[in-house]
């Protein structure tokens, strides 16, 4: 099946980039069992971009590292299946967009001690557990929820915590 993944860049970001989001955001479509031909875009931006999408769409006036916008209300867990989520025009489920600033996200590489390439994949994951219905508004077993399905995912492209 054929993911459409759009990656823009506000900002200058390494090529590869882009490349390795695309790849990790295939993988979680995948391991969340996502069999509809998905369509996710990915904005790289720096801090002040985000905390202007931020300010525009959340009415919160301060940058964060990732942004989630899904197009369907999904139940975690619970991939959308019926052909009623394709756009008739691409034939595509147009699951949501993503917002990520590459400012913060080097700045939580070097706090965490990993790499910006980890970094950003944690976030790309993140992001579709958003898109997919998942959420961590609580402290409990959402998010807990949430993280064991970030690690499975990043743990099966041998993406791990560990200083690279």
């Amino acid at each position: 099946m054929e993911h459409q993944i759009i990656v823009e860049s506000e900002v200058e970001a390494q090529p590869e980039l882009a490349g390795q989001v695309t790849r990790v955001i295939e993988a979680a479509l995948k391991a969340e069992g996502v069999e509809l031909p998905c369509e996710v875009n990915v904005l790289f931006t720096n801090d002040a971009g985000i905390q202007e999408v931020n300010r525009e769409m959340r009415d919160t006036d301060r940058p964060t590292d990732v942004l989630s916008f899904p197009m369907f209300e999904l139940e975690p867990g619970v991939p959308p299946e019926d052909e009623d989520y394709l756009d008739p025009e691409t034939g595509l489920c147009p699951l949501g967009d993503m917002c990520i600033s590459l400012e913060r996200a080097e700045e939580q590489a070097k706090e965490y001690g990993h790499s910006l390439e980890r970094e950003l994949c944690y976030l790309a994951v993140h992001s579709v557990l958003h898109l997919l219905g998942y959420d961590h508004l609580d402290e409990g077993p959402m998010k807990r929820q949430m993280r064991a399905r970030e690690e499975a995912i990043l743990g099966g492209l041998g993406i791990t915590r560990e200083k690279e």
